[in-house]
């Protein structure tokens, strides 16, 4: 049996265009136990398509986390100003509980700041409760702001740099 890797051989680096499908199959993976709680054009705009998915590429700094060359987590970030927004933070879930989305928020953070941002904002939404524990871990806290996404609450959660 081939041994998954550990963390210490992770590589975080920026997304390429041949990542494309490595990415889309790490989304599906981090997001498919919340299907059924999403709203169906929530979760195509969060798991992205073949198409979307080149869009994030050109919009926004995609990293990826690659163990032997394999994708096991993904975030993408980009600069407004002086704030950061980070989407599409996932791992893949055989990865889950070894720092693999530690490593990744931390070079997203580290990108951004050298963008000259101040903060960083992102969203997620109720479903995702693991996640939300994981930013406020992190440092980063509800702002209160609400939005909606696609009849979904989006919950904004941000952190000073």
């Amino acid at each position: 049996m081939k041994s998954m890797g550990s963390p210490s051989e992770i590589e975080i680096r920026p997304a390429t265009s041949a990542d494309a499908e490595a990415i889309l199959t790490c989304l599906a993976a981090a997001f498919a136990p919340y299907r059924d709680q999403y709203a169906p054009a929530a979760f195509a705009d969060t798991t992205l398509d073949s198409e979307t998915i080149h869009l994030r590429m050109q919009q926004m700094h995609v990293l990826v986390a690659a163990v032997a060359g394999c994708v096991i987590g993904t975030v993408a970030g980009v600069a407004h100003g002086k704030e950061g927004h980070l989407r599409g933070m996932a791992v893949l879930p055989e990865w889950h509980g070894r720092g693999i989305a530690g490593k990744l928020l931390a070079a997203i953070e580290e990108y951004l700041q050298s963008r000259e941002c101040l903060s960083i904002a992102l969203d997620t939404t109720r479903p995702l409760e693991t996640a939300m524990r994981f930013y406020e871990k992190n440092g980063y806290r509800r702002s209160g702001k609400v939005s909606d996404f696609f009849g979904m609450a989006l919950i904004e959660y941000s952190k000073p740099l």
